[in-house]
């Protein structure tokens, strides 16, 4: 398998609301477009999301990527139709005026309502996850050079680098390939910058022989070596969010 193959695959690698959250006086979008998504966005199975007060475009996302983004849950944390996840989307939405990213993840919740006809309940499931903790020697996340600024992250072939986000967000992030909620328990409450270079642990294809390297295992080795984090698997309750019903979106 191709390094850049791999890295993709590992790259592409909570408070909820109930059921009746979204009622009218929740602040909604005053205008918003939803269409096929035009291109995908290379690396990223999430596609990309951007803010600016008042105004959220998203390329090549799917529903769960808007369910993700609007409640702050995890893949794993989402039950429904597969084609939540398959079917993707370039979505424009601007508000009446300037909003923060949290009151416009209210809005998000409010489209989602209206023109997915999205509604769930909740229900709490013993599920195995990944837990973070610090590793020997502590962590070698450095404190954000700009805490006070958007969390950012960029992916290429073989890494990502993160900028202003904190542990558990990018355990939100990494939860998407392993198919498996992430818990941070490594005690950083921060925001960090660093970068995940995944060179060092990938197979010398030279050297590779017929089996497909575990991809679960080089990101759990490239997250103690590189940022000083360990990853180990245990079963504790999640909340799920249960679609009970979700449609196409809507005509604009």
């Amino acid at each position: 398998m191709k390094r850049s193959t791999i890295a993709s695959f590992l790259f592409s690698l909570a408070g909820l609301l109930s059921p009746h959250a979204v009622v009218a006086q929740q602040p909604a979008f005053a205008v918003a477009s939803i269409h096929p998504s035009a291109d995908e966005v290379k690396f990223e199975h999430d596609g990309n999301t951007e803010t600016t007060p008042g105004t959220l475009r998203m390329q090549d996302v799917s529903v769960e990527t808007c369910i993700k983004w609007a409640y702050s849950v995890q893949e794993s944390q989402i039950a429904g139709p597969a084609w939540i996840d398959s079917d993707k989307f370039d979505i424009t939405a601007k508000a009446d005026g300037p909003a923060t990213d949290d009151e416009m993840k209210r809005m998000m919740q409010a489209l989602l309502a209206d023109r997915f006809r999205l509604s769930f309940h909740h229900q709490e499931k013993e599920l195995k996850a990944f837990v973070l903790t610090a590793a020997k020697g502590g962590a070698k996340v450095t404190p954000a050079a700009a805490p006070d600024g958007k969390p950012y992250r960029q992916n290429s072939a073989n890494g990502s680098v993160v900028k202003s986000m904190t542990i558990q967000q990018f355990g939100d992030f990494i939860s998407q390939p392993l198919h498996m909620p992430v818990v941070d328990q490594t005690g950083l409450t921060g925001k960090y910058d660093f970068v995940l270079d995944f060179t060092s642990y990938l197979p010398d294809a030279k050297n590779m022989g017929p089996d497909r390297p575990d991809s679960t295992s080089i990101l759990m080795a490239a997250m103690e070596g590189e940022l000083g984090i360990k990853m180990e698997t245990r079963k504790t309750q999640v909340d799920v969010m249960v679609i009970d019903h979700v449609e196409k979106p809507s005509a604009n």
